[in-house]
């Protein structure tokens, strides 16, 4: 059995995250070959045999390993990436791809987007085979490639090409989901359950070019000034998925009168932006929960300095609510933010179910609360998107599970893509400890 100085790697997540986060896997161009073949070597050189590489390009493979059950309880499904976004222009005070533990926090690009994830996953799983945890239906480990640029060498080739391997399973945990924050003294551990679809959308503004040296009002600049104003000025309209009302109503019944108020008024669509504006910066986290959501991301027009541009693109980063169509999506947005002389065409959409289903919720909340007798779990609509869209077209439902127990004062979504990414020690150990009590449990009517 592979050890570190601490005994089995599998009792040192910490560890394992250290070496992940040293493999510098920037997406792009991702280069997640030797990071996914650390990984497969640690597992062969603990006994897990049943451990396949499947790549459509070779520097950006895939892993899937598998621990057999009993049988008696479907396949089971944990999967997460290794790949990162970039660092460039951001101000790090350590090495984003040192891998240090200074301060009881593990640093680097990944500690939680989401090597740490993979790190706490990776030491359940050598745990359940070094231990012979009594696994009800077998396990399955995915470790992916591509998932900052939408999955396509990952999770979707592998469900598009490869779907056999994942014959079978209902259910599945990945990001994200399961880290620690207090609201009114109490402490919420969400699991995400679902998740917004990406909808991007290319805007072509149309004018009439000109010489830049005479001045124009209507042009395709002035177009494109009024449509990026409006879209930082104009509130799609509100609506109450199934998803945000299970956060909501979790939340809102754990805590005080006031607050429990303010949350269950955002649930009734003509008081919701009023709530939203009483709870100031605390509404951030609702928002885009309750609506659809747009953002001008990147900018094509012009030629030359001294020529109006006849055409100018933008592209858009959408995200729609569970159960939009794209159609509904592009309706609201000419009714509420868009002239109807930009054309409005859709780039990529990747849909999501509409609603999720609970079944394996309670156990996962059974595990936080067995964890951490302070735990309140919730469910959670997540804002943005991650490979759970994949897996869902093969009916599996995800949860995003990655339990860490959190200091009060980190503000965890605000380090995640962000200069000193860092994650607790103490964070990971905790995560790999519930992911394996997941997995022992999994399945078992009797616990």
């Amino acid at each position: 059995m592979i050890s570190s100085l601490d005994g089995p790697i599998y009792e040192s997540p910490q560890y394992l995250l250290q070496q992940l986060i040293r493999f510098n896997t920037t997406n792009p161009p991702g280069n997640e070959r030797d990071c996914i073949y650390f990984i497969r070597d640690l597992l062969l050189e603990s006994g897990i045999s049943d451990t396949i590489i499947i790549a459509q390009e070779e520097h950006r493979p895939n892993l899937i390993a598998r621990l057999k059950g009993c049988g008696d309880a479907p396949p089971f499904l944990m999967y997460g990436h290794v790949d990162v976004v970039g660092v460039e222009k951001q101000a790090w005070s350590r090495d984003p791809f040192g891998g240090e533990i200074i301060d009881g926090y593990v640093w680097g690009r990944g500690s939680l987007d989401m090597k740490g994830g993979v790190a706490m996953m990776l030491a359940a799983f050598l745990r359940a085979h070094a231990e012979k945890t009594a696994l009800q239906g077998d396990m399955i480990l995915a470790i992916v490639s591509d998932e900052e640029a939408g999955g396509d060498l990952g999770a979707s080739y592998l469900v598009k090409h490869h779907s056999y391997l994942f014959a079978g399973v209902n259910y599945a945990i990945g990001e994200f989901g399961g880290f620690s924050f207090q609201v009114s003294g109490q402490k919420f551990y969400p699991i995400m359950v679902a998740e917004k679809q990406i909808c991007f959308l290319r805007a072509t503004v149309r004018g009439g070019g000109g010489h830049g040296s005479l001045g124009q009002n209507e042009g395709s600049m002035a177009q494109l000034a009024y449509m990026l104003g409006a879209l930082n000025k104009v509130k799609l309209p509100i609506h109450v998925t199934p998803a945000a009302s299970y956060m909501i109503q979790s939340m809102a019944s754990a805590l005080p009168l006031l607050p429990r108020l303010l949350l269950k008024g955002l649930l009734r669509p003509r008081l919701s932006n009023l709530m939203l504006r009483i709870m100031g910066d605390k509404g951030k986290l609702f928002q885009p929960l309750l609506r659809n959501t747009i953002s001008a991301t990147i900018v094509h027009g012009g030629e030359k300095i001294n020529v109006h541009p006849s055409e100018i693109i933008v592209e858009m980063d959408g995200r729609m609510l569970p159960g939009f169509t794209p159609e509904q999506f592009i309706a609201e947005l000419y009714d509420h933010a868009i002239k109807h002389q930009i054309t409005l065409e859709v780039i990529r959409h990747d849909p999501c179910p509409e609603s999720p289903e609970m079944e394996l919720f309670e156990l996962l909340s059974d595990v936080l609360k067995k964890a951490d007798e302070a735990a309140v779990p919730i469910p959670m609509l997540l804002p943005g998107g991650t490979d759970a869209r994949h897996f869902s077209t093969l009916g599996i439902q995800t949860y995003g599970f990655l339990p860490m127990t959190l200091p009060e004062d980190m503000n965890f979504s605000e380090l995640i893509h962000a200069a000193d990414e860092r994650v607790p020690v103490v964070a990971i150990r905790f995560g790999a400890k519930a992911i394996h009590e997941v997995m022992a449990r999994y399945g078992n009517s009797r616990l």
